[in-house]
């Protein structure tokens, strides 16, 4: 009842109907009114619009086409096998409690997939295994299989990952057969393995709003518990590391923090991934209780991403509130860039000094990434077509081949996750990797404007944002070098397929 009455929470209700109702009556809201319109009937008159907008040839011919029913039929067989022996025993498994319990739980995938999350959010890394995550995910795809023994809705639906992330796979799989070092590759392919499974759990186990509101909030959860304790981290203090800030131009920066992640960057990547989504669920919580404790969250994550002093990330979260607010309205841009640059000089002093090495080539680091660069692409001449193979331990293996970099040391990753791709799995991988994103953003976007449910717009604009941010990033750092920062990413594209299913099924939560 605190809560609900909280005046806190009702001020900053009210502030912002009225900045609302400001904006929307003002000469400048009006005149970006017009320009919007104007902007609108350009793009569908422009052929190049029209050419992007539509369904290709091959995403309209998917589902019905061989390789999609028989991709299909493979990934259901566990369902299909949990289905026989429930027929062939039903009597015996309906009276066993057991069975009844397990049943019951694997109804509820999507529970067991956000405390999956939740757990790889909150698990320090000296206790942390990444091969947890296949684990935990190949235990929940169980209990899926055994949910859908007497549930004869639960399938799963592979059909709506789509035709580029299935050829992905496929050039994954090359990638560690024609590996240089097919010992080095096969732990990474577990980790694709483990992303797979998830987009596939969130788009079969997600059915309603509802579910993936719980999803998410479990995840956001766990992002929350991480977020409090790199701030607790800032408050008592950590060590400063040479190797990650330049000491002269960020002289009197404190040290970065890290939370569960072991690197800085790490958990700037996640918060920059999962904040947007902690956003939406702001916006869509029923109760005060729930807004309350979602803008705590959201409190402690944009405080502990400022203390990651994470620069890649922090133009990552700019770019996902940005496209946010472009898709949700996107008058308010501008008034958020224009709030957003005369917010800088009342930053505190360690971050706006941070800030200001955004770009710097005398910075180290930064310095840095272009020598890793000019290795990547003296390899690629050499492998630009085929990869060396799947992995970072297979391409530091293979940098150290060539000459090193001007401090003597080699490259263990590209700093660039389409780099990466392209040195990994080839121009084809490449190419496939660019369809993926591609493809998970074209339908994202024409399902938010398709859908009518306010709480699956905010959901997907706010996953559709978070995607775009973590590609920026992904220019200037490999994000998949931590796993469990690939597994978050390849959750999060799962979380715009989710929102696709359900603006094409019309499916809807609980009032």
């Amino acid at each position: 009842m605190i809560i609900q009455h909280s005046v806190f929470l009702r001020f900053f209700a009210r502030l912002w109907l009225v900045l609302s109702g400001a904006w929307e009556g003002s000469v400048l809201g009006s005149a970006l009114d017009r320009m919007g319109l104007a902007v609108q009937r350009w793009l569908r008159g422009s052929g190049l619009f029209r050419f992007l907008w539509r369904p290709g040839a091959l995403v309209r011919g998917w589902p019905e086409s061989r390789v999609c029913l028989l991709f299909v039929a493979i990934l259901n067989l566990p369902c299909a096998l949990a289905r026989w022996i429930y027929r062939v025993g039903k009597g015996v498994w309906d009276g066993s409690a057991v069975f009844r319990l397990v049943s019951s739980m694997g109804g509820a995938t999507y529970v067991f997939l956000g405390l999956l999350m939740l757990v790889m959010l909150v698990a320090p890394h000296d206790y942390w295994n990444n091969l947890y995550g296949l684990i935990g995910a190949a235990a929940v795809c169980a209990l899926f299989a055994v949910g859908s023994a007497n549930h004869s809705h639960m399938r799963v639906e592979g059909e709506r990952v789509g035709p580029y992330l299935v050829f992905f796979l496929l050039c994954v799989g090359g990638a560690l057969v024609n590996s240089l070092s097919t010992s080095l590759s096969m732990r990474f392919f577990a980790f694709h393995l483990t992303s797979f499974l998830l987009v596939l759990l969130v788009v079969s186990a997600v059915r309603s709003v509802d579910d993936l509101r719980r999803v998410v909030a479990l995840a956001v959860a766990g992002l929350a518990v991480a977020s409090l304790y790199g701030c607790y981290q800032s408050y008592v203090g950590v060590e400063i590391v040479a190797s990650q800030q330049d000491l002269t131009l960020n002289y009197g920066m404190p040290g970065r923090v890290y939370s569960f992640f072991d690197n800085p960057n790490n958990f700037a990547e996640i918060l920059a991934m999962l904040l947007p989504l902690n956003l939406a669920l702001l916006l869509i919580c029923k109760t005060w209780r729930g807004r309350f404790w979602s803008l705590v969250s959201l409190a402690l994550g944009v405080a502990a991403i400022g203390f990651t002093y994470g620069r890649a990330s922090w133009i990552g979260l700019a770019v996902a509130i940005l496209v946010f607010l472009a898709l949700e309205n996107w008058r308010l841009v501008p008034v958020m860039v224009l709030l957003g640059l005369c917010a800088i000089p009342f930053l505190p002093e360690t971050i706006y000094n941070r800030i200001l090495t955004i770009g710097n080539l005398k910075d180290s680091s930064t310095a840095y990434r272009f020598y890793i660069f000019d290795d990547t692409f003296t390899l690629l001449k050499d492998y630009w077509y085929r990869g060396v193979g799947l992995g970072s331990d297979v391409m530091k293996q293979v940098f150290m081949g060539y000459p090193s970099m001007p401090d003597g040391s080699f490259p263990i990753h590209t700093h660039n996750n389409y780099l990466q791709m392209w040195g990994e799995t080839g121009i084809v991988g490449l190419l496939s990797y660019l369809g993926v994103i591609f493809y998970g953003l074209k339908t994202g976007v024409k399902a938010f404007y398709r859908n009518t449910d306010r709480q699956v717009r905010h959901l997907l604009a706010a996953a559709i944002g978070a995607f775009c941010g973590i590609l920026v990033v992904s220019l200037a750092e490999y994000t998949w070098f931590y796993p469990r920062n690939m597994f978050t990413y390849w959750f999060l594209f799962g979380v715009i397929l989710a929102c696709v299913k359900l603006s094409r099924s019309g499916q809807k939560g609980n009032a």
